[in-house]
């Protein structure tokens, strides 16, 4: 009941007219930005998130909702309408979504991906109100060695599931937490990797950071690979959904949203898994599965249902321990960072009134989503059109006009074109993007614990796992660390007996066939040696 009583007051910070106005804005931008080609919700945050930082918190982080939300259906939209994803977790969306635009079902896909969306996150927001306090309250009777191990867990989790190989995942990890560490030791006061520049003792802005790793990052890569060939868009109709195609999407709504919200909770859990699982689910249970590769609506509703649910389980973790599980709760832990707000479990008792607004704020940011992008889903394709070399001019100009108002300070341009090639670069040899802003968001903190931890026990390593909870977490880290290599020895020694068990059959045919020829050969030797004595005799005879 607590927890229902904060929401009402959260709902009655949220509700007031120019609150409601910011949510509205943050969906309009939110979607307007997410919806175009090859911009996923994180990039869209991080793009953003300057335009906040003229307001108060909790103005700022209800504005932050409707962007959130904006552009996680943005994303989606780009899937079905250009068969681009903004992010992995759109891409099973864009399998059947892309089809169902081509036979000319597109309204019927955008409907559907904005119903499902809007399903998804208001139980996955309820769901978020009633376990965040209870991870909360688990949380705080955490010590120092229990949140180290749980943070390293998100590191190494994250790290070692992302990425074309592991290798690649810990390598941007190091780059993370090399940023991090830049500026002055907050114990003993020396300054780190600041190559003797002023301006570097006060550390690397986590926003100049996101912007220029997602954004400048990500439009130098489209430029060196632009295409002079026109665009081709899809004429998106009016949005509308028919009765059959309620009652084939109402139920993968509601197991989208059951798959979502688990994975999303936990580090590493992500939407890619929860949206594949519920695709593959819908497609074995569908009564049409021979329509899946060609456009079928459940394809669309699940999966974009579990990304969604997703989205509001990442929250959960986020606003309860400070860890973030994606690149888009990362962004927005940054958010909180840059207000001068401490993510984690004393959040709640700090700043009740920012959180429960925040939250509230979700419920309005997905409902106004539904209202306005359902009939809006033409003039999002229209964005569409726009020629990509303007496009991402633009996302430059306002890349570098948000990173220059976070300081007023001509340095901090420097430093986002040095970190967008640096983005660049990480694109190019196919590093992964999250460890390395998971590295330099929790690099600090995981330090900071460090030292508590071993403060507390006078410098003695064992107090790094004085406590049940951290045991139990190092011992989680050490089989995320070692399954990969017992996995690849079972496989190898299942393929052996694989090859061992064909050998077999193999060498007894081949004894066979040598002994069947020889016996054959012994044959027509004896038969030889009779036709030659039957014919002596018969020589002889003649004699």
């Amino acid at each position: 009941m607590d927890s229902l009583n904060l929401l009402m007051e959260g709902f009655a910070t949220a509700a007031t007219p120019m609150n409601l106005l910011y949510a509205f804005i943050g969906v309009i931008l939110g979607t307007a930005v997410g919806v175009l080609p090859g911009i996923g919700p994180a990039m869209a945050v991080a793009l953003l998130l300057p335009v906040t930082y003229a307001l108060g918190p909790t103005s700022a982080f209800i504005m932050f909702a409707g962007i959130y939300y904006g552009g996680m259906y943005g994303g989606s939209t780009t899937s079905i309408l250009l068969n681009t994803p903004g992010e992995s977790s759109t891409v099973i969306t864009a399998i059947e979504g892309h089809k169902m635009a081509k036979a000319g079902r597109a309204a019927q896909a955008l409907a559907t991906a904005a119903i499902g969306s809007f399903v998804a996150g208001t139980i996955g927001t309820a769901l978020l109100v009633f376990f965040a306090p209870v991870v909360v309250d688990f949380a705080v009777s955490l010590g120092a060695p229990s949140y180290l191990a749980i943070m390293l867990l998100a590191l190494l989790a994250v790290t070692a599931v992302l990425g074309k190989s592991r290798l690649r995942g810990f390598a941007a990890l190091g780059l993370g937490l090399a940023i991090g560490l830049v500026g002055i030791d907050p114990v003993s006061g020396q300054q780190r990797l600041v190559f003797g520049q002023p301006l570097l003792s006060d550390g690397l802005d986590i926003v100049v950071v996101a912007v220029a790793i997602f954004a400048i990052g990500e439009a130098l890569w489209i430029a060196a690979h632009l295409r002079r060939n026109p665009m081709q868009t899809i004429p998106v109709g009016r949005p509308w959904m028919g009765k059959d195609d309620f009652k084939r999407s109402w139920k993968p709504w509601l197991r989208g949203t059951a798959y979502g919200f688990p994975f999303g909770a936990l580090p590493a859990g992500g939407a890619e898994i929860p949206t594949f699982l519920s695709y593959v689910t819908e497609k074995r249970l569908s009564k049409r599965p021979e329509e899946f590769g060609h456009g079928a609506i459940e394809g669309v509703a699940g999966p974009e249902a579990a990304n969604n649910a997703s989205a509001a389980g990442t929250l959960t973790p986020m606003l309860a321990l400070g860890l973030p599980t994606n690149a888009t709760a990362a962004v927005m832990l940054a958010a909180f960072i840059q207000y001068g707000i401490q993510p984690g479990p004393l959040l709640f008792d700090s700043e009740p009134e920012l959180v429960w607004a925040l939250i509230a704020s979700l419920f309005i940011g997905n409902t106004l989503l539904l209202l306005i992008n359902l009939p809006l889903a033409p003039l999002w394709a229209k964005l569409l059109q726009i020629p990509r070399p303007y496009l991402y001019a633009g996302i430059l100009f306002f890349a570098t006009l948000g990173a220059y108002a976070v300081n007023m300070q001509a340095f901090d341009l420097v430093i986002l074109l040095v970190l967008g090639l640096l983005g660049f670069a990480m694109r190019r040899y196919g590093l992964p993007i999250l460890p390395l802003v998971l590295g330099l968001i929790l690099g600090p903190r995981v330090e900071e614990e460090l030292r508590k931890s071993l403060q507390l026990s006078a410098g003695d390593i064992s107090g790094l796992w004085s406590e049940p909870i951290a045991i139990g977490t190092y011992i989680i880290i050490l089989l995320v660390l070692v399954w990969p290599f017992i996995a690849r020895l079972w496989k190898r020694g299942r393929s052996n007996k694989t090859q061992a068990s064909m050998v077999t059959p193999r060498t007894s045919a081949a004894h066979e066939a040598s002994v069947g020829s020889s016996s054959s050969r012994r044959v027509d030797s004896d038969s030889s040696l009779t036709r030659h004595s039957s014919t002596g005799k018969k020589d002889g005879e003649l004699s």
